[in-house]
């Protein structure tokens, strides 16, 4: 391992909490599944009149585009990508989601989110409005984000402090120091008389 001041280097928060595979299919999937159909364009082939329908549901895509339908609490669901770089630009998303109430997800690879909307990448999605008869699957999917990450937050931002800080190595090393092994195995003379 390198030593000296290269090996240091900066300090960066760790890789946030990651939704598990099972629910990353849930959010990915459907959506997949459930491409644009062409009715207007059959409809125009047929000979009928082009009627203006009512917009489709969509993906809003992007962080610039999520951030205000996060604080306006229209996104029903956020889904952020694990490996953005740099992760300054989704880092604030999570802790403005959990400000707002809106539950949100943290998926591996913006490239998967890049799938749902038919680019490459992909760093945000936001869930704004769904089919009616997806609506049930949404609020499984909702509920089960909640209970397992959002409320979980603490709980998991605690561990992860301890790992960035250097807690858990600090508090380590204070009980091996309170250890009477430590006691038994010290040299005759520990500590030095000038640290005293």
């Amino acid at each position: 391992m390198p030593k000296g001041k290269k090996a240091k280097g900066k300090k960066v928060a760790p890789a946030p909490a990651v939704v598990k595979k099972q629910e990353a299919k849930k959010v990915v999937n459907p959506l997949t599944d459930q491409r644009q159909s062409r009715r207007r364009s059959k409809k125009k082939a047929a000979g009928k009149g082009d009627v203006p329908t009512k917009r489709p549901p969509v993906l809003r895509a992007g962080v610039n585009t999520v951030t205000p339908l996060v604080e306006n609490k229209k996104a029903q669901l956020v889904a952020i990508a694990h490996d953005v770089d740099p992760i300054e630009l989704v880092v604030f998303l999570p802790a403005l989601c959990r400000k707002m109430g809106v539950p949100y997800c943290i998926i591996k690879g913006k490239a998967r989110l890049g799938c749902l909307i038919h680019r490459k990448t992909c760093t945000t999605v936001a869930f704004t409005q769904v089919n009616s008869e997806d609506k049930s699957a949404l609020a499984k999917l909702v509920e089960a984000i909640r209970t397992n990450y959002n409320d979980r937050y603490d709980e998991i931002r605690h561990t992860m402090r301890s790992v960035v800080t250097g807690e858990a190595m600090s508090w380590g090393r204070s009980q091996w120091l309170a250890s009477p092994s430590w006691k038994r195995l010290r040299p005759k003379n520990w500590p030095p008389s000038w640290a005293e």
